[in-house]
């Protein structure tokens, strides 16, 4: 559903047209033509740019696609404003495989834009999405504080999971940025692309592209073990190959972050198992069981005091959850989240509760978004839904 919220602010920068200059730029340092979009995104706050054959430019603001009031752009438009980012590298992929991502950096560092660059129906077709340069903090996220408890493992797998666009890679920021406070270690990241540029505080970092820093991820993967890093962030767990190299390291005494697109703890597992054959299934339930330390879910609902608000479901694998994982038992993992809640474990349901007592989101909302609505609804009286019986 397209916003139709339009500030005069907003309504007097959506009005400029495609051709019209943001601000003057020298001759000798004019700046891409398709910074004044991506300059037009920041000073909307949106998340997200789409740029599409035959529409004009697109962007989400407060989670809702608007349409920007310019003229549709043409396939000549596009292949102007998007070929000349591309280095032969990049442009070589593109022409070759039908797509890229990448990231892109407007002005010194100003502002960070992870790039997908596809081709669509024949013609060029772009998402970027604005990755913000500060990492926020727990506390201006709105994320549990139980989250500070998962980044003091010394060892094992912790997984963010969301679909696209639910917040993953601004958590994971905010967790890694946690740890480099507190601890004198080596965070070593493996990207592609890079999103947020972390600064060395007490930790220190090193940040590897796929594609710039190494040439792929089974190089970057096996070449992190022997870099002595403390904690390692996988950024995506995409495939049986990087899965394999986020549990190894967490066997030999690492912390691995890892993002996953699921939409809870249970899902996650079916999600990791999908990767593989059924007859591996069995070992590896055994090595999430061993490894994994906690799934934390991730959903963005719309909020009251600001755009979005995420909302969580956190899973830490203690005996029972283990015990569920080696034995399939997965539609029995929310049971078990749900009689965690001593243990800092929390449901979607109790994460929408809080967030209404706190404020941050209306009851509609929640229950608009809750996965039991009628347990929500017991949930505001007071009353919660046991699970006995699970062991």
């Amino acid at each position: 559903m397209a916003s139709t919220d339009t500030s005069s602010h907003a309504k007097e920068a959506i009005t400029t047209p495609v051709s019209a200059p943001v601000h003057a730029v020298p001759e000798a340092t004019k700046e891409p033509e398709v910074n004044k979009i991506f300059r037009l995104a920041m000073k909307l706050e949106a998340s997200d740019v789409h740029l599409k054959v035959g529409c004009p430019p697109m962007m989400r603001i407060r989670g809702d696609i608007t349409r920007m009031e310019m003229r549709p752009l043409t396939q000549q438009d596009m292949e102007k404003l998007l070929l000349p980012l591309l280095e032969p590298k990049k442009r070589k992929i593109l022409d070759d495989e039908g797509g890229v991502d990448y990231s892109y950096v407007i002005g010194a560092d100003e502002c960070r834009f992870r790039v997908s660059l596809f081709r669509q129906r024949g013609r060029l077709s772009l998402v970027a999405r604005r990755v913000n340069n500060s990492i926020p903090s727990f506390k201006s996220l709105g994320l549990p504080p139980i989250i500070e408890k998962l980044c003091k493992f010394g060892e094992g797998l912790v997984i963010v999971a969301g679909v696209t666009g639910s917040g993953k890679s601004t958590s994971i920021a905010a967790m890694l940025d946690f740890v480099a406070e507190a601890e004198p270690l080596h965070i070593l990241t493996c990207e592609d692309p890079i999103e947020f540029t972390f600064n060395d505080k007490k930790s220190y970092f090193n940040q590897r592209e796929i594609g710039l820093d190494c040439i792929d991820w089974h190089k970057a993967l096996k070449d992190a073990v022997r870099q002595d890093p403390d904690v390692i962030l996988v950024g995506e767990l995409r495939d049986v190959e990087t899965f394999e190299a986020a549990i190894h390291a967490a066997e030999t005494g690492h912390l691995v972050f890892g993002t996953i697109h699921a939409a809870s703890s249970g899902t996650t597992i079916n999600r990791i198992l999908d990767l593989f054959p059924p007859e591996k299934h069995s070992a590896i339930r055994q090595g999430l069981a061993n490894n994994l330390k906690a799934v934390i879910a991730q959903k963005l609902v719309k909020g009251l005091k600001k755009g979005r608000v995420p909302t969580n479901e956190i899973m830490i694998v203690n005996p029972t959850i283990r015990k569920l994982i080696i034995e399939a038992e997965d539609s029995k993992i929310p049971d078990a989240i749900r009689i965690g809640y001593q243990e800092g474990m929390m449901d979607f349901t109790e994460s929408l509760r809080q967030l209404v007592e706190n404020g941050d989101i209306d009851k509609a909302t929640a229950l608009e978004y809750a996965p039991n609505p009628e347990q929500l609804k017991m949930a505001f009286k007071g009353i919660r839904v046991a699970a006995p019986g699970i062991l």
